[in-house]
């Protein structure tokens, strides 16, 4: 039978909001030329375990068909692109040439990703692993860690996760070798973070067999202090977010896992019922994710459960922070994978609250439980809110939420170039920066399929996709900015993590991607520097030393931008947790303002542009 991945309705998911309704009697004429293959991923599925087969299981038992469908109407495609034309405020400035330049050769980023695959096609082979820029040692500079996969089987040769440090000279340097990292495991996320404030930022790595975390020791040494901590999660995690959920000064970290799998438990999918394929979540049960709790003293508590946030049907991939009702207290919107997504509201006793479904996130617009890889959120129109970003798999395009301010978020993707340019595509990391330093955060999106044959069951889809990169126009309009950027970076990859740093410090952001089974791509941004702009590092005193949690205000001639300084976002990955502002030609940043997790605030005024300014909590600026 034929197998697909199952979608889920939601009776009850109702629109509160005429603009919404008004949207959905838009959506109701079918596209010419829209062919069955764009609506659907087709797989064939049979519910049989790798240990069931040696014992000659008939693999035809318990064949279920799963379908996945379009989880926004495809007539989008043949509606005309709706255009915000009464919204306020200033649009971006024209665009200047911006070239993304892969320096990862000269750059001496020399490595490969192994997934261990080896024709048996296990679940986890499927969804690569990410990456994080963080200042390892302390000198001011992005280094970068890539985690790494395994063999199944122990091999001759050892797969290894690379720290490589920044010499400030425009190349990196492998350190790995005896700096505590140079382990062999099947890392999948990471996330970085100083979670007992001594001034060193620490790792946090998901792994198949379980977590790690390393306490940063100093001079690009780190210690494996996971039992040490009281941290325990084998439980297939992928991606990890640092926060203070409870403002007590010290990080608390959040760890999304996907499905319960074991390699004896392996199940048995086929696109044309001969030959094995990589099966989908749907074959699978959800797992709890986790919620620790730093008690001080370098020990955790696992508190999920006690926090409302133990969800045993999810099937976590991504996480992003956001105070979506500005009560001042962080929130989690976590990218569930053919599950409903969660945006757990802070309530600011240790506890949250599922808010998704009256919010409108936890589904499409048209009430499916989309495959939802990775998760960003940003305040993309200057409307004051943060908005969510999520990638979705192939034929359900982005999901690009506007917080409307009132508990509700709109899918604005539908009806917009981000939506009909990402119809074909499946996203893993995601993320809003602002490339071309116009003061308007644009979108990136790592694109690329789970299945290598999905050609000859989807002509129109790919295993390898390019990247897809969209300009912000204001107004809450983007453009498709991919081929305008160079050829080297819309060359098709099998994409999986994204993030992206300041690695040469000229003030524009650059980026790293992680392909699955192959090379990790350093773009280096030539041209986005020809505007001014101004970057902000946070030192907590009271609150958490990395000052994740606060945010930063910037005004300037041109208009008011804020953001939040946040750990985790993307797909298994984390950017650097330097906060950069493009200025467009403002010559000057009249203000910038810090509102620091425990309530404290710092402000400067009469800022130069083209600098990193280092605020302290309490002190201002310092050196």
């Amino acid at each position: 039978m034929l197998g697909m991945r199952e979608t889920q309705t939601a009776g009850t998911h109702k629109r509160k909001n005429a603009q919404t309704q008004e949207r959905r009697n838009a959506e109701t004429q079918e596209p010419t030329g829209a062919s069955t293959e764009t609506r659907r991923y087709v797989s064939l599925h049979r519910g049989t375990s790798a240990g069931q087969m040696t014992h000659g299981s008939d693999v035809a038992t318990g064949a279920t068909q799963m379908i996945r469908q379009c989880a926004v109407p495809l007539c989008v495609l043949g509606a005309a692109l709706a255009l915000a034309s009464g919204v306020a405020g200033l649009s971006a400035q024209p665009p200047r040439g911006v070239t993304f330049t892969d320096v990862t050769t000269q750059a001496g980023i020399t490595f490969t990703h192994n997934s261990g695959r080896a024709g048996r096609k296990y679940l986890p082979e499927t969804l690569g692993s990410g990456a994080a820029f963080f200042d390892a040692d302390g000198d001011g500079w992005s280094d970068l860690f890539l985690v790494n996969g395994r063999n199944w089987k122990p091999g001759a040769k050892r797969s290894l996760s690379a720290l490589y440090r920044n010499t400030g000279k425009g190349t990196f340097t492998n350190i790995t070798s005896g700096s505590g990292l140079d382990v062999e495991l099947y890392g999948i996320g990471v996330a970085a973070g100083d979670y007992d404030n001594d001034g060193r930022q620490d790792l946090y790595v998901t792994a198949l067999e379980g977590d790690r975390l390393f306490h940063n020791e100093g001079g690009g040494r780190f210690k494996d202090v996971t039992k040490l901590a009281g941290i325990a999660n084998a439980n297939f995690g992928t991606s990890a977010a640092w926060l203070d959920y409870d403002k007590d000064g010290l990080l608390d970290l959040f760890v999304a896992n996907y499905v319960q799998w074991t390699e004896k438990g392996d199940l048995w999918c086929s696109l044309d019922g001969s030959t094995k394929s990589y099966c989908t979540p749907e074959s699978y049960k959800g797992t709890t994710s986790r919620l620790f709790r730093n008690l001080g003293g370098g020990r955790f508590e696992d508190a999920g459960k006690k926090a409302g946030v133990a969800d045993p049907t999810s099937k976590s991939l991504g996480i992003t922070v956001l105070d979506y009702n500005a009560d001042g207290w962080p929130d989690i919107f976590v990218a569930n994978d053919t599950q409903p997504n969660k945006l757990y509201r802070n309530n600011r006793n240790g506890t949250f609250k599922d808010e998704a479904m009256g919010a409108g996130v936890a589904y499409s617009e048209d009430g499916v439980a989309r495959g939802a890889m990775g998760a960003d959120a940003a305040d993309y129109d200057r409307s004051g809110r943060p908005h969510l970003l999520v990638g979705n798999f192939s034929n359900q395009m982005l999901g690009l939420y506007h917080n409307e301010g009132n508990g509700l978020f709109v899918d604005e993707a539908p009806k917009s170039t981000v939506g009909r340019a990402s119809l074909l595509s499946l996203a893993f990391g995601v993320f809003f920066f602002d490339y071309d330093l116009d003061g308007w955060p644009d979108i990136l999106a790592a694109n690329g399929h789970i299945e290598e044959e999905i050609g000859r069951v989807q002509p129109r889809i790919q295993y390898k996709e390019p990247p897809l990169l969209f300009r912000n126009l204001g107004q809450k309009r983007f453009e498709n900015a991919t081929a305008s950027v160079g050829q080297a970076f819309s060359r098709p990859i099998v994409a999986r993590g994204a993030a992206y740093a300041d690695i040469d410090h000229d003030g524009d952001l650059d980026v790293l991607l992680t392909s699955n089974h192959g090379p990790a791509y350093l773009y280096r941004n030539d041209g986005g520097n020809a505007n001014n702009w101004v970057a902000v590092r946070t030192r907590g005193v009271k609150s958490n030393r990395d000052g994740i949690g606060a945010i930063v205000r910037v005004t300037s001639a041109s208009g008011r931008q804020w953001s939040t300084v946040r750990s985790g976002s993307s797909y298994a990955s984390q950017s650097d947790l330097v906060q950069t502002f493009g200025l467009g030609k403002d010559t000057v940043v009249s203000t910038i303002d810090v509102e620091w997790p425990s309530g404290a605030k710092d402000h400067l005024s009469n800022v130069p542009v083209k600098q990193i300014v280092t605020i302290e909590e309490g002190k201002g600026q310092v050196k």
